[in-house]
C-alpha cells in the first residue's frame, strides 16, 4: 500500500496496544507511516513488540514489522506530529496528562485523535473535550463508526468519520488513515459523532440481552429503531446536528454493534440474559466493555438534560441495580402509550 505525498512527513504515536489501537497502528504502517504503538505496560509492550501478535483479541493476525512498540513515552514522541488515542476511555486522561506533560508546547503541532468511544463518567464529558483540556493543541478529530478490529485488519471494507470543528484537522485525518479498504468521510459536528459512538454501546448491550432470551428479528428491529431516537434525542438536547445520527457514527455505528459477533457489548447483554452477573460476563468477555462506563453515566445526562431514554436507563438498572433482563423487558413494554415521532 503506497503512502499519499501528502502523509510523506507524518509521523504517528498509536495509544493503546489493544486490538483496536494496533489495527489503526497497522493500517498507518501499511500506508508507510512511520507509526510507534505505546502501552502503558512495559512487559506487554515487550511481548507485543517480539511476538508481533494478539492471540486473544486477534487471533491469527500479525502486526505490521515496521511498527515500533514501547513504554517508554518520551523515546515515541520524539519528533510525532500525529497522536491516537486508542486508549479505554477511562484512562483517556490519564493518558493525555502524560502525554502533555512530556510534549509541552510541542503539542500545538500535532494532530490529536480520539479513537476511543465514551464519556468520562466523573465529567460527563466526551473524549475530545478531555483531550482539549490536556493537550494544548487546536488539531482534535473524533475518529468514529461502524469499526470492528478484527475485520480492520483482514482489510475487508470499512468506512468511517473524522469530525473536527477544523475542517482543516479533519481533512488532515481523513487523507492520514484513507486507504483502499479504509475509507474516511468528514464531519464538523464532533460532539454529534462522539454522541453517536458512545451511546450506540447501551443498545448493542439491550440487543444481546434481547439475543440471548431468543426474541426475534421484530424485537431486534425495534430496539435499533426506538434507540437510535434515543440517542438523537439527547444528541440534539445537547446541541449535536441530528442529521448526524443517520450516518456512520450514529445508524451505522449502531446496526453493527447490535448485531455482529465481534461486539462485546452484544456479547455482554446475551451473557446477562443467561443470568450471569456483571462480573462473571466481564470476567467471561475478558477486555474492555465500554458500555458498561457509559451506563454509569447514563441516568446523569438524562435528568441534566431532561430527556427520556427508557431503553438506556433500564440498561444501566440492569447492570448496577440487579434488575433482571426480563422485568427491564416488561418495563419496557408496559409504558405509557405515546406517538411514535417524539425524536427531536
Amino acid at each position: 500500500m503506497n503512502q499519499d505525498r501528502s502523509n510523506l512527513s507524518e509521523r504517528a504515536v498509536v495509544f493503546g496496544a489493544g486490538s483496536w489501537g494496533s489495527a489503526l497502528a497497522h493500517l498507518l504502517a501499511s500506508k508507510g507511516v512511520p507509526t510507534s504503538i505505546w502501552s502503558f505496560s512495559e512487559q506487554e509492550a515487550c511481548q507485543l513488540s517480539q511476538e508481533r501478535t494478539l492471540p486473544s483479541k486477534l487471533p491469527g493476525f500479525s502486526l505490521h514489522k515496521d511498527i515500533v512498540i514501547s513504554s517508554k513515552l518520551d523515546l515515541l514522541l520524539e519528533n510525532a506530529t500525529v497522536l491516537v488515542f486508542a486508549v479505554p476511555s477511562c484512562f483517556t486522561r490519564s493518558t493525555a496528562v502524560q502525554v502533555g506533560q512530556a510534549l509541552g508546547d510541542r503539542a500545538r503541532g500535532c494532530c490529536v485523535v480520539s479513537a476511543s468511544k465514551g464519556f468520562e463518567m466523573e465529567t460527563l464529558k466526551s473524549m475530545s473535550t478531555v483531550l482539549g483540556e490536556e493537550l494544548d493543541t487546536p488539531s482534535l478529530v473524533a475518529l468514529s463508526g461502524p469499526t470492528h478490529a478484527e475485520e480492520v485488519v483482514l482489510g475487508l471494507p470499512t468506512t468511517v468519520v473524522a469530525a473536527s470543528r477544523r475542517m482543516e484537522a479533519a481533512c488532515r485525518a481523513q487523507s492520514l488513515f484513507m486507504a483502499p479498504s479504509f475509507r474516511v468521510y468528514t464531519s464538523e459536528d464532533v460532539l454529534g459523532v462522539e454522541l453517536g459512538g458512545a451511546l450506540k454501546n447501551l443498545v448493542a448491550i439491550a440487543a444481546g440481552a434481547a439475543a440471548g432470551m431468543g426474541f426475534g428479528d421484530n424485537t431486534m428491529a425495534a430496539l435499533v429503531t426506538r434507540g437510535l431516537a434515543e440517542i438523537t434525542r439527547l444528541g440534539v438536547a445537547m446541541g449535536a446536528d441530528p442529521l448526524t445520527f443517520s450516518g456512520l457514527s450514529g445508524l451505522g455505528d449502531l446496526v453493527v454493534t447490535c448485531a455482529s459477533r465481534h461486539s462485546r457489548n452484544r456479547r455482554l447483554g446475551i451473557a446477562l440474559a443467561a443470568g450471569k452477573t456483571l462480573d462473571e460476563a466481564l470476567k467471561e468477555i475478558g477486555m474492555v466493555v465500554e458500555g458498561v462506563e457509559m451506563a454509569r453515566s447514563v441516568k446523569s445526562l438524562v435528568q441534566r438534560y431532561g430527556v427520556e431514554m427508557p431503553i438506556a436507563v433500564q440498561v444501566a438498572e440492569t447492570l448496577f441495580e440487579g434488575v433482571p433482563v426480563k422485568e427491564a423487558v416488561r418495563a419496557l413494554m408496559l409504558r405509557d402509550p405515546k406517538p411514535e415521532v417524539q425524536i427531536l
